[in-house]
């Protein structure tokens, strides 16, 4: 088994150029209104806000007042764009390269194609009829397999689920061992921020922050694989009746004793009556 996360940014906010000091609070957090100075008692935190209250209600706008804050100012503007502004990343591609290995039998198998020819990968798109090997997905028709549109999920974020699995026969040809894919969703929003640090002339410290939105896949890998000559594969084989009875002594007991012509002899030899 094995994880991999791919991130894909589709949509972004960039905060205005941020210092520490002192500003007011936004309107859109609840805990931050107030009418007087008596609201913001100094050096409480604004609850699910931006900083730590100074004492004092001041203006925000012509119709709202709020806490003022020591903080990192102006505070983040929550806007959204209506519509993503990496909208064309529907017919980006991403190339997932996957490697297994049963090191136990001594198997190794790729999910890409084995070629020379260096203008496969440039052209080929994953079919799992026509293209099983080809290991080249089109973003939009991930999000699709996964029950999503890609506008409605690129707006605000999400996340994707991609499993490979991998179950194979190794009493087959090597040929048929191939990697399927499933996709599922996994989170309808997701976005985190990040922010770069500086200082200017006067050795105040800034920030330019950005919130980043856009679409989380999550890549994990499963496999099982019976090894040649495990009891499983004798059966679809039709292995020597010998074989399977050194692998399952149990059934053998069972056939011996109970369905064999001469079971009293072997009943007999197995066991001792004692009176």
């Amino acid at each position: 088994q094995g994880e991999n996360v791919f991130f894909l940014v589709t949509n972004f906010i960039a905060t205005a150029q941020q210092a520490q000091g002192s500003c007011p609070e936004s309107p859109a957090v609840l805990n931050a209104m107030c009418t007087e100075d008596a609201d913001c008692p100094m050096g409480s935190p604004v609850v699910r806000g931006n900083g730590i209250k100074t004492g004092k209600c001041v203006m925000f706008n012509t119709t709202h007042s709020t806490c003022e804050i020591y903080g990192w100012c102006p505070v983040e503007n929550a806007t959204l764009p209506r519509k993503p502004l990496l909208a064309e990343a529907e017919n980006f591609t991403l190339f997932i390269k996957n490697t297994v290995h049963f090191t136990k039998f001594n198997f190794s198998k790729c999910n890409a194609l084995q070629t020379s020819d260096p203008t496969y990968f440039k052209s080929c798109t994953y079919d799992p009829f026509f293209s099983p090997f080809c290991p080249v997905f089109h973003i939009r028709d991930m999000v699709e397999a996964a029950g999503e549109t890609f506008g409605d999920l690129a707006l605000l974020g999400g996340s994707i689920g991609v499993r490979i699995k991998w179950d194979c026969d190794l009493d087959h040809p090597a040929a048929q061992c191939q990697p399927q894919y499933s996709f599922s969703l996994q989170d309808r929003r997701y976005n985190f921020r990040t922010a770069s640090y500086y200082w200017d002339s006067q050795r105040r410290l800034y920030r330019n922050l950005l919130k980043l939105y856009g679409i989380r896949f999550d890549i994990s890998v499963h496999g099982q694989v019976p090894g040649p000559g495990t009891p499983a594969g004798c059966v679809t084989a039709d292995c020597p009746a010998v074989f399977v009875c050194l692998q399952a002594t149990v059934v053998c007991d069972l056939v011996l004793l109970y369905l064999d012509a001469k079971a009293d002899f072997y009943w007999k030899e197995k066991f001792e009556e004692v009176r």
